[in-house]
């Protein structure tokens, strides 16, 4: 098995993104990461969804998934041929002896503080899955007090664009 992105746009409409969900969750995959988000065009959605799959299920499910009738366009993208990118917001426990170190870690990863409290820092961080499990990594002898993490979301490189063609004209 393997991981796949898959970049899915839909039309903008109550209830598209429960079906989307559900035909994966009913055909027995986990789905590790999903995003949801308006495009440049007010009536079309992207949803990118990560899941870790053999290649011929997926395709089942795929094809599937084109039949829906809110269903404008799916995109597997190849991890070197996309920028895909997590948001990680974290609340540390940073007194005045940590504080420093807590701060040198976040620069280091170039991430930034968003939140300061007598006690507690929140940091902010974009980047990579890998790259946002070590800042966790490195944060977690501090003392994280809660975090929370988006899902995946990617985006093809180079000036071709998934959201032009006749399928959208047409949403």
């Amino acid at each position: 098995m393997s991981k796949h992105t898959l970049s899915v746009l839909v039309e903008n409409k109550p209830g598209v993104l429960a079906r989307v969900a559900g035909l994966y969750s009913r055909r027995g995959f986990n789905i590790d990461s999903l995003a949801v988000g308006e495009t440049e065009h007010p009536e079309v959605s992207r949803i990118t969804i990560v899941v870790n799959a053999d290649e011929s299920p997926l395709e089942q499910v795929t094809k599937q998934l084109n039949k829906l009738v809110n269903v404008l366009k799916i995109v597997e993208l190849d991890p070197a041929a996309a920028v895909a990118r997590e948001l990680l917001l974290v609340k540390v426990r940073a007194d005045r002896a940590a504080r420093a170190q807590v701060l040198e870690t976040v620069a280091l990863f170039r991430a930034r503080v968003v939140d300061v409290a007598p006690d507690t820092l929140t940091i902010e961080a974009t980047g990579t899955p890998d790259k946002l499990d070590a800042l966790l990594r490195d944060l977690e002898p501090f003392g994280i007090k809660e975090m929370v993490q988006s899902g995946l979301v990617a985006i093809g490189r180079g000036s071709r664009s998934i959201t032009t063609g006749p399928a959208l004209r047409a949403a």
